[in-house]
């Protein structure tokens, strides 16, 4: 069984950390400079920085904020929100983002993917895919959340790993801050169909909700998670604790 990353997710709007429900009632949490240096400081192995609102709002991604939370840590960056062209790319890399990661800018012009891919490498690029059930499909929304696109997700998924995404995270609308678990049976699809490393997004409401994705799908990559982390329910370092106990590798 591969090591297993633990990653904590910021979502950013108007330069604050915020948290929702099935991506809605978005309250205010903490400074995302303070909470970065944070998770950086106490057993994170990477961190994701959104600025959620930026597709939506058909702007530019807090560069400012990003460059402050880049300076901060010293473990992986991916970073996302408003990325739309290789411009955005570079903006973004230039800032300290290890990683970049593409939505709603990869729906609207698929070629992203590949281009950037070959500029920066498949590496550099990460698949972001909002998933949501409609009538019984996984379907692909975009703008964060707010728009389905119609699109079946595990097609969408596997073409973009074609394409040249280096990295998938699976965001699951339905469980996201619901703290009911991971979406096992969708996270499960997406392995079967891609050969990169996969991240599960969105369900987690304790230590055992890990172990049980663990467990469950043994060949994805890493648990990602908010609310727990940023409320203080569940510390990293206990859960690398108890996963090390129930046989499940992490970075100690």
């Amino acid at each position: 069984m591969i090591t297993k990353r633990i990653i904590p997710c910021l979502d950013v709007k108007n330069g604050r950390v915020v948290k929702g429900v099935n991506f809605l009632g978005l309250a205010d949490v903490s400074s995302p400079v303070s909470l970065a240096k944070y998770y950086s400081d106490n057993g994170a192995d990477e961190l994701v920085f959104y600025d959620i609102t930026a597709s939506a709002e058909g702007r530019a991604l807090f560069t400012d904020i990003l460059c402050q939370v880049a300076s901060t840590i010293f473990i992986p960056l991916t970073v996302g929100g408003g990325i739309n062209t290789l411009e955005d790319f570079d903006r973004v890399l230039k800032c300290g983002a290890d990683k970049v990661s593409v939505n709603s800018g990869a729906i609207r012009n698929p070629s992203l993917i590949g281009e950037a891919a070959k500029r920066y490498g498949d590496q550099c690029v990460v698949l972001s895919a909002d998933v949501k059930r409609v009538d019984g499909v996984f379907r692909v929304f975009a703008k964060g959340g707010r728009e389905n696109t119609g699109m079946e997700a595990i097609e969408w998924i596997k073409r973009g790993v074609d394409a040249g995404a280096g990295e998938v995270v699976v965001n699951s609308i339905d469980t996201d801050g619901v703290k009911n678990g991971f979406d096992i049976e969708m996270l499960q699809q997406v392995c079967n169909a891609v050969s990169v490393p996969v991240i599960a997004s969105g369900g987690a409401g304790g230590i055992d909700h890990f172990t049980q994705l663990f467990r469950a799908i043994p060949t994805i990559d890493a648990g990602l998670a908010a609310s727990i982390f940023h409320f203080g329910e569940v510390a990293i370092s206990d859960l690398k604790n108890e996963l090390y106990k129930q046989g499940i590798p992490v970075r100690r």
